[in-house]
């Protein structure tokens, strides 16, 4: 029966199969897809079953404009007290002085730092977008490139390690308001002590974008920059293997400003059921079981690289640091986006990337980023990611035998199933 036709009392209580088994078997569809495949999209994960069910809650319902205790609407005695847990958790997790949990997501996140601290055409020093920056740090299409001025840093060509020596220079020539650590597509430890001596000397303000590695800072897998920036944004969906959002951190003289550029500078009501959802992810991310986890998403990355390098792959710096890594096809006959599609014939999802100094578009790029945050939330060891670099290393090769492989990664899949027992969706019961 139509949406139309039905009446209101049975809308009140219908389940969605009833009401829309269109978008039901959708939802359906894709817990199949990511069920049967090999999911190595670095910026991807599986999130917890109790964050699933606190992102799909009742808070959905309420608006919630202001701070907790500054609400500009009534009734939020209650979500106070979440968005409050949700702060207070993530502050003591990353030990800072202040912290804003309302941002919709990582974009949101440097677009509030920008707007706190700077005006229009200041200048921002950042990593370059093809050295393994983001989009936010200063393409010209986004934001960032539009309302500031961008002046790039990269890596070195031989190493591919961030040139500090380069970082110094053009930080003592443009003279940057706002200096811009981490990124999207580097596999290496993010030092933010040595950028911290840099602004200093340049009387810079210091955001390290850690939204890729947050998850192995909150395990002290990493090291936490918290203690030497200004400010620190993050998304909750990468490595942290929370909802899709994100929060931001900083010194207590930010405070106000931060507040203030993201409520009522960029944000109208914060979506209180992904702060809920954000709130349970900080509270697993200071557990122990989240440690071990993080601790295998690193053995699983070494794992990975060492066998993508026995198999005949080249690696950006050789290795990674962290739970990412880039195959550097340029001496290959392969580029980014043939790579990426001769994975999914084998079941592996993967996404092109270009490398430092490509002369490919990004469109095409002559790189492969991979990462292990995904795999290992299924339960993959070590001695599965040897069998998927292998798998890997196979498919890009001549005359490989497509179907065989992609048999291989179902098996994987078979052996460590995702979300058993769950449709895809919560069923409402009246």
């Amino acid at each position: 029966m139509a949406v139309a036709q039905e009446t209101f009392e049975h809308l009140r209580h219908a389940a969605l199969l009833e009401i829309d088994p269109e978008i039901a078997g959708l939802l359906e569809r894709e817990l199949e897809r990511q069920r049967g495949q090999i999911e190595l999209i670095a910026s991807e994960n599986f999130t917890w079953p109790s964050v699933l069910e606190a992102q799909a809650s009742v808070p959905t319902n309420k608006y919630a404009e202001g701070y907790p205790g500054r609400r500009y609407y009534g009734g939020c005695d209650v979500v106070d007290e979440i968005e409050q847990a949700a702060i207070d958790r993530v502050k003591a997790l990353f030990g800072a002085e202040h912290a804003n949990v309302q941002p919709h997501a990582g974009a949101q996140t440097n677009m509030a730092v920008y707007f706190s601290c700077l005006e229009h055409g200041d200048t921002i020093l950042a990593m370059r977008l093809d050295h393994g920056g983001h989009l936010t740090h200063g393409l010209k299409v986004n934001f960032s490139g539009r309302l500031y001025t961008i002046v790039s840093y990269g890596v070195d060509r031989e190493s591919n390690l961030i040139d500090f020596e380069e970082v110094r220079r053009v930080a003592q020539e443009c003279r940057p308001k706002l200096i811009v650590c981490g990124g999207s597509a580097y596999a290496r430890t993010i030092e933010t002590e040595r950028f911290r001596e840099i602004a200093d000397d340049v009387g810079a303000l210091l955001l390290c974008d850690m939204a890729h590695f947050a998850g192995l800072v909150a395990a002290d897998l990493h090291p936490n920059p918290t203690p030497y920036c200004d400010f620190v944004t993050s998304t909750t969906h990468k490595t942290l293997a929370g909802p899709r959002s994100g929060f931001v951190l900083c010194k207590e003289e930010h405070a106000a400003a931060l507040d203030k550029a993201v409520f009522p500078g960029m944000q109208g009501g914060p979506l209180l059921h992904s702060i809920a959802a954000k709130a349970t992810c900080f509270k697993i991310a200071a557990s122990q079981g989240f440690r071990s986890y993080q601790e295998q998403v690193r053995a699983n990355a070494d794992a990975l690289a060492e066998a993508l390098v026995d198999g005949g792959l080249d690696l950006l710096t050789g290795g990674t640091d962290t739970h990412l890594m880039q195959v550097d096809l340029r001496k290959s006959s392969w580029t980014g986006r043939e790579a990426e599609e001769r994975l999914d014939e084998v079941n592996i999802t993967a996404n092109r990337n270009t490398v430092p100094f490509d002369e490919r578009p990004p469109t095409v790029a002559s790189g492969l980023r991979l990462g292990t945050p995904a795999v290992t939330m299924r339960g993959f060891d070590e001695s599965d990611m040897r069998e998927v670099g292998a798998i890997i290393s196979e498919a890009l090769t001549e005359g490989a035998e497509i179907g065989a492989l992609a048999e291989r990664s179902d098996v994987l899949c078979e052996k460590r199933p995702l979300y058993p027992g769950f449709r895809g969706f919560t069923t409402y019961v009246a």
